[in-house]
């Protein structure tokens, strides 16, 4: 809104709301049972508060596929800074390399490629690869182009 010049409370209060009903991508329940069922475990590490992410979660319906759900709250800093994707090393309890992390972001992938994360892009809608260190080791257009990438 900053960008565009807008001064509009209320419309931004609305925005913010969104975030509690958002729904995920219509491919991203078969794939976290397919990565479930293969022994992977799964967790979300997002810039959200706690109460965005238990209720985005919930309303996609992914309680049950999800191991781990991890918030920037604690830091009160976001990503891209390294000690967010650190948070993820610390709570899953697995060195940096061994974690595949999938964005949709492009500043996202590149700050957790440059951190030592294996990097999945999910490029849905073509855009362009930022202009800093760090790039992701795959790029696809959708979460179901995923599980053949990974290897036990």
């Amino acid at each position: 809104m900053a960008s565009l010049g807008i001064d509009d409370n209320a419309l931004r209060t609305r925005l913010m709301e969104l975030y509690l009903v958002l729904e995920a991508y219509p491919e991203v329940k078969d794939v976290l049972k397919q990565l479930k069922d293969g022994g992977f475990r799964t967790a979300i590490l997002s810039n959200g508060s706690q109460t965005m992410l238990t209720a985005a979660v919930r309303n996609a319906g992914l309680e049950d596929l999800l191991d781990d759900v991890i918030t920037v709250d604690p830091l009160e800093i976001y990503k891209p800074h390294p000690s967010v994707y650190q948070l993820a090393v610390d709570r899953l309890r697995v060195p940096a390399e061994e974690i595949c992390f999938m964005s949709s972001n492009a500043w996202d992938v590149s700050g957790a490629a440059f951190f030592g994360f294996r990097v999945v892009w999910i490029n849905r809608f073509g855009q362009q690869p930022e202009s800093t260190p760090g790039r992701a080791e795959h790029e696809i257009t959708t979460l179901a182009d995923l599980p053949p990438l990974l290897v036990r």
